[in-house]
């Protein structure tokens, strides 16, 4: 297949092109600069254009980009560019893709489990409603977005990805260096559930959910099962042999991350039930083998 994929410089967006060209799939770079050969295109978000010639032939275009989330501190601008770049990107491909004469058939579209909110002890899966706060306001703004490529009657799929375990980048990419040194803990009380997922399997559904025309709308990508801060630090030190006993107390945490402590404290306990029942299987299911998996990429 030919598949186009914005924010293919990030963590999931390179291992996704990665992954789809080691099996012979020609995918087609969005990127802001101009294009360095035929694998890129051209696109500029905030001013909504895409370059159509990118978008011809595609049988599916696969949608990332986004401004970090915990990149920088919330300041009002950087919460301004966090929904902006997710919003305006989402509207500016999703508008490319309905003009076409012959869209993709299929528009996956990146989201987060951001979009619960704080759920507590609380499991919700892709029924639930959207919660309370700045991320979950993003998350609704971000996926209805989408509303013109839907309305030209593409597939279109929300994969709302948990914390994936990656080494080289994101959340637990700041995480290893801690725990290597000795000097890992849990974050607050550790009560709150992280819902995670490994590299490989977030790679994996992402593909799943492009070959499985039945998949449309919201997709939990996350482990059957998600686990607390302090389950998940305490894997941590068994898998990497270090002691885990350190703590970042709470109000710690509110002086050095600001508004974004909330969402670090705040819990997740999310399910991915349209994914099981579609028939993906996870490789690493569980907390330690997705550590492992991630040591050895």
């Amino acid at each position: 297949m030919r598949i186009a994929v914005t924010g293919a410089t990030g963590l999931i967006g390179s291992a996704l092109g990665r992954s789809l060209k080691a099996d012979g799939h020609e995918v087609v770079r969005f990127v802001r600069r101009e294009p360095a050969g035929p694998g890129e295109a051209r696109w500029d978000p905030a001013r909504g254009y895409v370059d159509p010639a990118g978008l011809a032939g595609c049988e599916a275009v696969v949608h990332l980009a986004g401004a970090g989330v915990g990149d920088h501190r919330w300041t009002a601008a950087y919460k301004r560019e966090i929904r902006d770049s997710r919003v305006k990107g989402t509207a500016a491909i999703a508008s490319a893709v309905a003009a076409m004469d012959e869209p993709p058939a299929t528009l996956v579209c990146g989201s987060a489990v951001g979009y619960y909110g704080d759920t507590g002890d609380r499991t919700v899966d892709e029924d639930a409603p959207a919660g309370e706060g700045f991320l979950p306001e993003v998350c609704v703004a971000w996926e209805a977005a989408a509303a013109p490529a839907r309305a030209a009657g593409v597939r279109t799929a929300f994969a709302r990805t948990g914390l994936v375990v990656a080494a080289e980048g994101g959340a637990w990419g700041k995480l290893f260096p801690i725990f290597k040194a000795g000097i890992g803990g849990r974050l607050g009380d550790g009560r709150q559930y992280w819902s995670h997922i490994s590299m490989h399997d977030e790679i994996a559904a992402l593909r799943h959910i492009i070959d499985t025309p039945s998949l449309t709308g919201p997709v939990n990508l996350t482990a059957p099962e998600p686990l607390t801060n302090r389950e998940v630090t305490a894997a941590m030190g068994r898998v990497l042999h270090r002691p885990a006993v350190f703590a970042v107390p709470a109000p710690v945490m509110r002086v050095v991350l600001g508004e974004f402590a909330q969402d670090v404290l705040g819990s997740q306990r999310v399910r991915p039930t349209r994914l099981l029942e579609s028939g993906f299987v996870f490789r690493y299911p569980g907390i330690e083998e997705s550590i492992r998996a991630a040591l050895e990429a």
